[in-house]
């Protein structure tokens, strides 16, 4: 009888030692007795690696995806779901029985879930700081809830702020403020966007997709100025979810 798993999963991207997947599928598959399910961490130096790791492990039945893939996943893949195409990112992996993979975004869905229950009814414009796949699929989120949203970058991008022109009028405006920057994660916790941080207010909601450290600078800062703060952790438990259900079905 063959020792194998009986299925397989895990997650690729870059330096992902950190990896919040591992350890929380691997608490689910102990505490409800999936027996045999195993996630692992398939740490790629480059996406080209991919087909060579996709030939190589024809027993995994799911992938998640992370920094800095979500985006160059995309011709790797030979189908997407409808959300996935308008977003432009994909964080779910699934592989069919019919040997095809297709790419899906359970990102926008865990974003979604974790800022619902912090909004009040002043809450309806927000600025996405970070233009990469995560900001996509927290666009995606905002457009479906019907909040307003203006991307912060460095570069010249469409539907953007450059950070050095963003000033009081502009947090007055946007009461929503979301990292989704690599700005602050661990190990580099002295790090934060370059925003001022000043003009934070009560009013406002800062919300980072970073959950290690639980408390950013980032967040830190808009907490000493009264802000209403969230860390991305609930965003990742809601997202894995959804990634189970979607590589649990028939």
């Amino acid at each position: 009888m063959s020792d194998s798993p009986k299925k397989r999963y895990g997650l690729i991207g870059r330096n992902i030692d950190y990896s919040f997947s591992r350890t929380y599928f691997g608490k689910k598959f102990s505490a409800e007795q999936y027996q045999g399910y195993t996630y692992e961490n398939f740490d790629l130096p480059s996406i080209s690696d991919f087909p060579e790791l996709r030939a190589n492990h024809l027993d995994i039945k799911g992938l998640n995806v992370t920094i800095p893939y979500k985006e160059a996943i995309l011709p790797y893949l030979d189908e997407l779901s409808e959300n996935a195409k308008k977003i432009g990112a994909v964080n779910v992996i699934r592989f069919k029985k019919n040997g095809k993979i297709k790419g899906y975004n359970s990102d926008w869905f865990g974003f979604k879930k974790a800022l619902t229950p912090l909004l009040l009814p002043h809450h309806k414009k927000a600025l996405i700081l970070g233009t990469g796949g995560a900001a996509k699929a927290v666009a995606f989120a905002l457009e479906k809830m019907g909040i307003l949203y203006a991307f912060v970058s460095r570069n010249d991008y469409p539907n953007a702020i450059r950070y050095e022109h963003l000033n009081e009028t502009i947090f007055d405006t946007y009461s929503i403020i979301i990292n989704c920057t690599p700005l602050g994660t661990f190990p580099n916790v002295d790090q934060c966007p370059p925003i001022p941080y000043t003009y934070f207010t009560s009013r406002h909601i800062a919300f980072d997709l970073i959950y290690n450290p639980e408390k950013t600078l980032f967040l830190q800062q808009a907490e000493a100025q009264g802000a209403l703060i969230e860390n991305g952790y609930p965003m990742l438990v809601f997202q894995a979810e959804k990634a189970w259900k979607i590589w649990n079905r028939s």
